[in-house]
C-alpha cells in the first residue's frame, strides 16, 4: 500500500509540476479581474502523433528467454514495484524500459554469469489500459480501455459531457519523449456531431480533461491528480530510475 502511495504521488507531482507554473490566471489591466493565462505559455513539450516503443508497466507479462541456457528461460510478471525477479541475477528495474532497452539490461547482468548471455523478450500480455477523465463529465474517474478507443468515447465511458461542459477545448494530456507530459486541445463538440477532426486515438495512462469555462482549470485539475491517480505516470524521475 505505501508503494502504491508513492507511485499515486509521483503521478500526480510529475504532472503539476509540468502544468502551470501557478493558478493559471493572470490580472487585467485594473489588477481586479483575471482572465485565463494564454495557452501557449504552459510549458508542456510539443505534441506528437508519432507511435514511441512500448514502455513495459506493472502487470505486463513477458517471457525472458536465454536461448543458451534454456533452463534458465522464464515467464515473469512485471510488480507494482515495476521490478521482475531472474535466475542468478535476481530482482531488475522493468517498468519504463522498453523491450530493447530491457534486453540490453538483462543481457549486460546475465554477462557475469553466463559465457554467452544472449536473451530475448517476448510481451505475453499487456497489464490494464487505464485512463484518466476528469471535468465536466458525469462520472470522472480511472477506466480500463476496452481495446483502442478514442476521447470521444472515453468521455461517454465516463458518463458524458455535463451541459456546463466546454465541449470545444477537451483538453488531451499524454506522456511525451522523456517522459514530459505533451497536451493539446480538441473540438469534442463537433466530434458528437460529425464535423471536425477525428477524436485523438488514446494511448495507455492519457488523461482527459472537460473544462467548465477555460482552459485555466487545468491548474487546478492537475493539482488533484495529486490524490486521484492510482498509478505513476513514469518510473523515470529526474532521468534516474527508481530502484
Amino acid at each position: 500500500m505505501n508503494n502504491r502511495r508513492h507511485l499515486l504521488y509521483g503521478l500526480g507531482a510529475a504532472l503539476a509540476a509540468s502544468a502551470l507554473p501557478s493558478t493559471g490566471l493572470a490580472l487585467g489591466p485594473s489588477g481586479r479581474q483575471p482572465r485565463p493565462a494564454p495557452f501557449t505559455n504552459i510549458p508542456y513539450a510539443t505534441w506528437d502523433d508519432s507511435e514511441p516503443d512500448y514502455l513495459l508497466y506493472p502487470g505486463d507479462e513477458i517471457e525472458v528467454a536465454t536461448p543458451t541456457a534454456p533452463e534458465l528461460t522464464r515467464t515473469v510478471k512485471v510488480g507494482p514495484d515495476g521490478r521482475i525477479a531472474l535466475p542468478l541475477i535476481g530482482q531488475v528495474m522493468a517498468a519504463d524500459r522498453s523491450i530493447s532497452e530491457l534486453d540490453q539490461v538483462l543481457s549486460q547482468a546475465y554477462a557475469t554469469q553466463l559465457v554467452r548471455p544472449v536473451v530475448e523478450i517476448t510481451l505475453k500480455a499487456s497489464g490494464p489500459l487505464k485512463v484518466f477523465v476528469g471535468g465536466e463529465v458525469g462520472t470522472p474517474g480511472v477506466f480500463d480501455m476496452p481495446g483502442d478507443i478514442d476521447a470521444l468515447q472515453a468521455v461517454i465511458m465516463a458518463g458524458g459531457m455535463k451541459p456546463s461542459a466546454k465541449s470545444g477545448k477537451v483538453v488531451v494530456i499524454r506522456r511525451g519523449p522523456g517522459g514530459r507530459p505533451m497536451v493539446r486541445t480538441i473540438d469534442l463538440g463537433k466530434a458528437q456531431e460529425g464535423r471536425g477532426e477525428a477524436p485523438v486515438p488514446l494511448r495507455r495512462f492519457d488523461v482527459i480533461f472537460v473544462p467548465r469555462s477555460s482552459l485555466a482549470e487545468i491548474g487546478r485539475f492537475m493539482t488533484s491528480l495529486r490524490e486521484a491517480l492510482p498509478v505513476s505516470f513514469s518510473y523515470n524521475l529526474g532521468n534516474a530510475y527508481v530502484y
